[in-house]
């Protein structure tokens, strides 16, 4: 699942109409943010986000774009734990799960 994400192979994935277009829409606007058009966020409106849904998908691409260039910025390196489950594709668990 991992390597489909990173790759963008949304299509590999077992995924809802909502996650599809969740993932169509961060990707465009991570990527190519000043190519974004009306008709980039149909794939929400289609699933029934309103403008509201719209605009707290758009707030939360780009606090996790913020993040993420923060933290490679800083040079800030990942926990072992964390490390190996990105090489691994296997989820974290809390201790005791």
């Amino acid at each position: 699942m991992v390597d489909a994400i990173k790759e963008r192979r949304w299509s590999d994935l077992e995924l809802t109409p909502r996650e599809y277009a969740l993932c169509h829409v961060a990707d465009k606007l991570s990527a190519t943010p000043t190519r974004m058009t009306e008709a980039d966020w149909q794939p929400l409106r289609d699933v029934g986000f309103d403008d509201e849904g719209c605009l707290e998908v758009a707030h939360v691409i780009g606090i996790f774009n913020y993040l993420t260039r923060m933290a490679d910025g800083l040079g800030l390196l990942l926990d072992p734990e964390t490390e190996t489950a990105g090489e691994t594709g296997e989820a974290l668990r809390r201790p005791g799960e």
